[in-house]
């Protein structure tokens, strides 16, 4: 069985992920599951740029196959802030709860139209005798006036999805799977793995 590193330290990225790949022959685990304890530097300008920089920074402590990725969430009115600094708006250290909290007051009287947002993901997938490749996702949305949800983390709460008229804290697994950035960058480098395992 082929094991998959996932450059992070985000529980919640890997749980999606481990779901995202259970029907190939793989062992999906954590940098702390590998023996991987290092900072890594995501001193890139896009997400594009931060996923390979992780995914490029495993490589010379494991011959597994890497995935890292670098998600964010854009929102038009705040000039697409937080951005590549999602994870550390506000300090890497702030509670996504007072994160929402904040931008939800900053947004507080601001109408519908122009609470337009997106979630960004890009996904990285690396190994030692390969070259890397990249795959992108995204999901329009806006950001509600209030947090709602518990199935999801980070931004899901206040990211709302006008077709469903909900969060994407709010979805089941398997929907939020299907249409989120992330699914949609991992289904596409989904067929790059297979490639991979079947080659």
């Amino acid at each position: 069985m082929q094991t998959i590193v996932v450059a992070t330290q985000n529980i919640g990225k890997v749980v999606e992920i481990k779901k995202m790949l259970e029907d190939l022959n793989v062992e999906v685990k954590t940098m702390s599951e590998a023996g991987i304890d290092i900072d890594i530097d995501e001193n890139g300008i896009t997400f594009e740029e931060n996923a390979i920089i992780k995914a490029e920074a495993l490589k010379k402590y494991t011959n597994a196959i890497i995935l890292a990725d670098d998600s964010g969430l854009e929102i038009d009115y705040l000039n697409k802030e937080p951005g590549v600094y999602s994870a550390r708006y506000l300090g890497k250290d702030t509670s996504y709860k007072i994160k929402n909290e904040m931008i939800l007051d900053k947004l507080k009287n601001v109408p519908k139209e122009k609470r337009t947002a997106r979630f960004i993901c890009a996904m990285a997938l690396a190994a030692n005798d390969m070259r890397t490749v990249t795959t992108r996702g995204t999901i329009e949305g806006y950001i509600g006036y209030e947090a709602r949800g518990t199935n999801g983390f980070g931004y899901d709460p206040i990211f709302f999805v006008d077709e469903y008229n909900t969060s994407t804290a709010d979805m089941c697994a398997d929907l939020k799977n299907e249409i989120s950035h992330r699914g949609k960058a991992l289904k596409q480098m989904k067929e790059r793995l297979k490639e991979i395992l079947e080659g």
